[in-house]
């Protein structure tokens, strides 16, 4: 004979076992996971100030307070509500509708009102009010949700793993078949980066996967090293960070972030800089490698590099080497170049240099006083593309001249 068995939810319907054999344990409620984990993400039998953060208030808590940028108010988020549900599960069914409950959010605006002399603040208003933030869908005693009166259950999905990825096209892309690198940032939580070369090698950004800009321009909008101290240190004091002290990346910053320095002195009428092994290692030179200090030829022209070459002339005492003003042309300025008497900018980070810049009237008239007083003008030595709409990925060392 058969058994009755009540069923899980306690509703009129039964289940029957014709089995033989005693049940040894009772059947677990098997959607009690998904409804127990949904309760604790809505907490509504948990009073406001109870509220543990997870879930909706988690959320909350994380995006509030709201700053505006002249720093003279803020936006609180104070506690959440979420209203008894207009219809039931059956009337939802049968009139279309979704089983959902108003969210309805407690927000407080503080306006502040600040001293023009003395920056001192004083609070000025204090407005709170409920604001409606939209229908939060409820789930039913089966572990379900009715959406436009269909009954829907939620099925897990892979996620992506925050991290950093790097891939190409293969080629496939331009008809050259040159491979287009790629890299994207995946967050743990907020926009995805996307980092990406064009058939020019010019590196673009996308923020969220919308219309790309230039990556420079991006790095433009971070904060250079004095903008992170400032932070840290407002961090540390527990105060507010007033915005318009902070500056962001400029085009000096980022060309030190990607780029090696070799110092580059004035030597008469040629250039010295020390001799940099790494920059030279397998290298087949075109012109004798002269030493600055003696005069002699440390290597003769033709000759390759070789580590065991390297040794040899290291261990001769190689420290400086002559490099004739010719060399210095359809290179590139990274820092700004200014005449400190007059304050003039002779050239921009990113100008390149050229025979008419090189022999211009500025630079002879001012050349025993502009050696002496200008520092550090860092120079590219490959093409870096003009006014540092890009950043050539490799990593090619910079020349800098202490003039």
């Amino acid at each position: 004979m058969a058994k009755r068995v009540s069923s899980l939810d306690s509703r009129k319907r039964v289940r029957r076992t014709f089995g033989h054999l005693s049940e040894v344990a009772q059947m677990p409620n098997l959607i009690d996971v998904q409804r127990s984990s949904y309760d604790q993400f809505l907490q509504l039998g948990v009073a406001k100030a109870d509220r543990t953060s997870v879930g909706l208030q988690e959320a909350f808590s994380s995006v509030f307070p709201i700053y505006d940028f002249a720093g003279r108010a803020i936006l609180q988020f104070e506690s959440y509500e979420l209203e008894a549900p207009k219809y039931d599960v059956d009337e939802c069914q049968q009139r279309g509708l979704t089983y959902a409950s108003p969210l309805k959010v407690t927000l407080r605006l503080v306006v502040w009102e600040i001293d023009e002399d003395t920056g001192a603040k004083s609070i000025r208003d204090i407005k709170e009010q409920d604001v409606y933030m939209g229908d939060m869908p409820l789930m039913t005693n089966n572990g379900t949700f009715i959406i436009n009166g269909t009954e829907r259950v939620i099925v897990s999905q892979m996620h992506r793993s925050p991290g950093v990825f790097f891939d190409h096209d293969k080629g496939k892309t331009h008809s050259s078949g040159k491979y287009l690198f790629a890299a994207r940032i995946i967050p743990y939580r907020g926009s995805w980066l996307d980092f990406e070369y064009d058939a020019k090698d010019i590196l673009n950004v996308r923020i969220d996967r919308k219309r790309k800009l230039p990556a420079t321009t991006f790095l433009m909008a971070l904060p250079d090293a004095e903008s992170d101290e400032i932070m840290a240190q407002a961090d540390a004091d527990g105060r507010e960070i007033d915005p318009f002290e902070l500056t962001g990346m400029s085009r000096e910053d980022i060309l030190s972030v990607f780029y090696e320095d070799l110092e580059y002195s004035r030597d008469g009428d040629s250039w010295k800089c020390e001799f940099h092994a790494a920059s030279y290692a397998g290298v087949k030179l075109n012109r004798d490698l002269v030493n600055a200090e003696t005069g002699k030829v440390a290597a003769e022209t033709g000759t390759k590099l070789t580590p065991r070459v390297m040794r040899k002339i290291q261990d001769a005492g190689l420290a400086f080497i002559r490099i004739e003003e010719s060399d210095m042309l359809g290179r590139f300025v990274a820092k700004d170049l200014v005449d400190l008497n007059t304050g003039v900018v002779l050239a921009e980070a990113g100008d390149e240099i050229t025979e008419e810049f090189l022999c211009c009237e500025t630079m002879i008239s001012a050349n025993s006083l502009f050696w002496a007083l200008i520092t550090s003008i860092l120079v590219h030595i490959f093409a870096i593309r003009s006014q540092l709409t890009a950043i050539i990925a490799e990593r090619k060392p910079l020349l800098t001249f202490i003039v």
